[in-house]
């Protein structure tokens, strides 16, 4: 199954250029349109050469590109100089709740991103009145109302409340076995499974991209492989796909790595890993084993790929360097477990020693140096963001390990944190990798208000831009063009996305338009609430949203949907 996945992509990309050809040579010079952009160099997503030319808008499409001086326009957009490509396209995004609070993406936007992808392993719906509560509970700087139940509903609610980014999402499995199964360390019984697969088929219906996991927090590190290739097979009926935090990033990355590639083969699936690392000094060695294997996957027929962000630290919850077990039945029982001194001395007991029984990113980063603190949920301990464990932990006079639990009994929180992990070689190696694309793995946050009550990794304001000014333009680790291909077409078309990832007539007319001389990212991890540079214009759905690097204002984003396939 895999191998005709591939042909079909392969023979829809044939198509699509044969019309953008043969539209660009019968564009008419005194075609009415909304918006042409004039003079830029357009590099159209499949990674071809750039050429000079003008691209224009109707509606919500582009209609023509070539030489179109001339042309009447309402509005006219001079960018001699700059480059126009396809909007990027986000394949991790964390800016589910951020776009409930403010629409305007602007930490997204401001690098050229017009489509962000939801669900790893966790996804907004389907949801029951307990998981409500819980997500309600656990709120804290950014406040919202939860008045959906199913995915569908949840992205209908961003579109109608209005966002400047399209949006769209694989249901997420841990979502879809906590509906089911709670935060239970349980296999789920031959009747409770088909519930889950009944979830994971609703949601395809809706437009989902296909399921998501997050095998090493819990309650997915729970999920057995057999479990997770039971929900995969549904999402195949609807041509849908699977993307994974693989179940190891460090000490048994291969071996994830082999059930990933498991699951795709035996679900008849393709697959992507997500943010593809080789996490922990002692494991950067593996990351070229990973790659072989990867590629003679792909040799085999199956669609195997991964997207990245661009930095050598990660960012997750304090609490994921807590063993799994500890986490059983939710987070108040964590709780009750740190606070239990014989429980407590376990768990502490646990963090400190090398094992490869769970992902354990506390020891991975090699010292408390490397911890930093970015998002607390109590006022009272919001001036800590930014320091390290170890900086925390002198100045409380207490071991490091004792300050992480002591924290997150005191926030009552898991505690954003960022993890410094990966070697900028195994980066550079992966991001010229022809078939990694590139996600941020972080919210969309705007430089004002309530984001600024907390700190956050720098990549949610700099990856894209990161990718095209340190990578691209400076080190050149791959050309403009392929770069340009991976931030769109080839994500557009790992996900179904139709008409979009391209520049051609009768695509949407998502565009961005940046400068290459000047792109750069400005976000730092001491200072990271600061925009990208570089970019000059983004239209969303022939909506301008950026006009010469100030935000619009306009929210025309959609929620976007793989077109379900009748199950046969």
């Amino acid at each position: 199954m895999p191998k005709l996945v591939v042909s079909l992509v392969v023979a829809v990309a044939v198509g699509a250029t044969a019309y953008a050809v043969s539209a660009w040579q019968a564009a008419s010079p005194g075609a009415p349109y909304d918006v042409l952009i004039a003079g830029g160099t357009v590099y159209d997503g499949t990674g071809g050469a750039p050429r000079v030319a003008d691209v224009a808008i109707a509606g919500d499409r582009i209609v023509a590109i070539g030489n179109l001086a001339g042309a009447p326009a309402r509005t006219r957009v001079e960018v001699p100089g700059l480059a126009v490509a396809p909007g990027f396209i986000n394949m991790l995004s964390w800016a589910d709740e951020d776009l409930l609070v403010d629409g305007r993406s602007q930490g997204n936007i401001r690098q050229g991103v017009t489509t962000e992808v939801f669900g790893e392993g966790w996804s907004m719906g389907p949801i029951t009145p307990e998981m409500k509560t819980s997500m309600l509970a656990a709120q804290g700087d950014l406040r919202y109302e939860i008045p959906w139940t199913t995915l569908a509903e949840y992205l209908a609610t961003l579109e109608r409340t209005g966002i400047a980014t399209n949006v769209g999402a694989f249901v997420g499995a841990t979502t879809v076995r906590q509906h089911v199964l709670g935060m239970a360390n349980v296999a789920p019984t031959p009747e409770q499974l088909d519930r889950m697969r009944a979830l994971v088929r609703q949601a395809m219906q809706d437009g989902a991209f296909g399921v998501g996991t997050s095998l090493i927090y819990a309650p997915a590190s729970y999920s057995s492989t057999d479990e997770i290739i039971a929900l995969c097979k549904v999402a195949a009926e609807y041509g849908g796909s699977y993307i994974s935090h693989m179940r190891s990033e460090g000490d048994r990355l291969l071996e994830a790595l082999d059930e990933l590639i498991r699951i795709a083969r035996e679900a008849g699936v393709p697959a992507e890993i997500y943010h593809l690392k080789a996490a922990g000094e002692s494991n950067w060695p593996k990351m070229a084993t990973a790659i072989a294997r990867i590629e003679q996957a792909r040799r085999d027929g199956l669609a195997i790929t991964a997207n990245m962000y661009t930095y050598t630290a990660g960012a997750t919850s304090l609490d994921s360097a807590i063993p799994p077990w500890a986490h059983e039945g939710g987070f108040d029982r964590l709780l009750a477990r740190l606070t239990s001194a014989d429980t407590r001395a376990r768990i502490a007991a646990e963090v400190r020693t090398p094992s490869t029984s769970y992902e354990n990113l506390y020891l991975a980063t090699g010292s408390p140096e490397r911890v930093l603190l970015v998002g607390f949920k109590t006022a009272a301990l919001k001036p800590l963001a930014g320091k390290s464990v170890a900086e925390i932990a002198r100045m409380r006079g207490r071991d490091p390990i004792d300050t992480v639990l002591d924290l997150i009994v005191e926030d009552r929180s898991g505690i954003g944190a960022v993890f410094f992990l990966m070697s900028e070689e195994n980066v550079r190696t992966q991001l010229a990798l022809p078939w990694v694309s590139i996600g941020s793995d972080a919210g969309s946050k705007s430089a004002e208000g309530v984001f600024l009550k907390s700190s956050t990794h720098p990549r949610a304001y700099g990856n894209f831009a990161r990718f095209l000014g340190k990578y691209v333009r400076d080190e050149k680790v791959t050309t403009l063009q392929d770069a340009v291909r991976r931030m769109t077409s080839l994500p557009a078309s790992n996900i179904g996305l139709a008409d979009r990832g391209t520049l051609r007539p009768g695509a949407f007319a998502d565009v961005v338009v940046f400068d290459p001389a000047t792109i750069a990212d400005r976000a730092t991890y001491d200072a990271p609430h600061q925009y990208a540079a570089g970019v000059q214009h983004v239209f969303v759905n022939g909506t301008q949203v950026l006009h010469n690097g100030a935000h619009t204002g306009a929210t025309p984003g959609r929620a976007l949907k793989r077109a379900p396939r009748p199950v046969r």
